[in-house]
């Protein structure tokens, strides 16, 4: 019995670009065309090959070390937000500063000092050394217990259980997070939950696409790069479903033997993975011998984030519209 052929893509509904990275994208942009490059970045803007590089070739410059950045010079913080000692090192270095850290990981930074100051030390749900993980740590200088696991919670040792709070990384696994807050609560019935969970909209948007994607299809493809926390989220959701799932930076990975057998492809991709490249898979594996595109139903993502005060003009001081950037166009 010969294999079926390759016959469809089913791509997700919402996949890519979500409101914190296209802001995180856009204030790098427009700092460019305000203030001419360099302009100087810490951290990958957000955590995409193909973004960061695009970006380079414009002027952008990625940095780890503030040391590395000249007297004077502008600096964006990532969207994955920054400790409150790189804030303080930065002002006091006199930089001209925006920050495009995503408004959802700055409200979880504005609860932490909140209820901080009322006496709470906090657990934390992440993973160790991703960066908004340390910017999350980081904006106290105690007091927050990191668990990546059900099995960290029974290693912590809070110093009073009496005012004792969760908060969590937002680009987790929705599924696993709640497992290890059922834990943090089953150890510590009294602790305080956030009044809306942490993990953000668009990251719960993929992967409930993702759940309802994987069943129809013989393959996913996620688009995303390694470092990205979300994409590696999805690409796990699905195998944990039982399916077959690969994630790639670009077309280029896509190997040939992965579709033999398969007839039904499904497709989406990690927030900061631009529709860009999800074109160009798309073109590689109807190349491969795929006929039909279908996009699933799915939420429709209507959110935008204001840009920083400074950046609402170009240097002509015409008004710049959110989404100029070929990153944000289909191709």
């Amino acid at each position: 019995m010969s294999n079926p052929p390759l016959e469809e893509i089913l791509l997700a509904e919402p996949r890519g670009f979500c409101a914190g990275v296209d802001r995180a994208i856009e204030i790098v942009e427009r700092a460019l065309v305000k203030f001419g490059a360099p302009i100087y970045v810490r951290h990958e803007i957000v955590h995409n090959t193909y973004v960061v590089n695009d970006l380079k070739v414009k002027g952008a410059i990625f940095i780890e070390e503030l040391s590395d950045v000249p007297a004077g010079a502008t600096l964006v913080f990532s969207a994955h937000g920054v400790s409150r000692a790189v804030q303080e090192e930065a002002r006091a270095r006199g930089f001209q500063i925006f920050d495009a850290t995503c408004p959802l990981v700055t409200k979880v930074h504005v609860e932490v000092a909140k209820l901080n100051k009322e006496g709470y030390e906090f657990i934390m749900i992440g993973h160790k050394g991703h960066p908004e993980v340390e910017g999350t740590m980081g904006q106290l200088d105690s007091g927050i217990h990191l668990v990546e696991d059900v099995a960290d919670v029974a290693r912590i040792s809070p110093l009073q259980t009496e005012r004792l709070a969760v908060v969590t990384q937002t680009t987790l696994s929705v599924d696993d997070a709640a497992e290890i807050s059922a834990a943090i609560v089953a150890r510590f019935p009294q602790v305080r939950k956030p009044k809306q969970q942490d993990i953000c909209y668009a990251t719960q948007n993929r992967q409930d696409a993702v759940k309802v994607l994987s069943p129809q299809v013989d393959i996913l493809i996620v688009v995303g790069s390694p470092t990205s926390s979300n994409s590696n989220r999805l690409r796990e959701l699905a195998a944990k479903l039982g399916t077959e799932a690969y994630m790639v930076d670009d077309a280029s990975e896509l190997q040939e033997a992965w579709f033999e057998g398969k007839s039904r492809v499904g497709l989406t991709a990690g927030a900061s993975a631009p529709e860009v490249l999800v074109r160009q898979v798309i073109d590689r594996i109807k190349a491969l011998g795929a006929v039909a595109i279908r996009k699933m139903d799915g939420v429709e993502e209507t959110i935008k984030f204001p840009l920083p005060k400074g950046l609402k003009l170009d240097a002509q001081g015409q008004q710049l519209e959110v989404g100029d950037s070929q990153l944000h166009q289909l191709s």
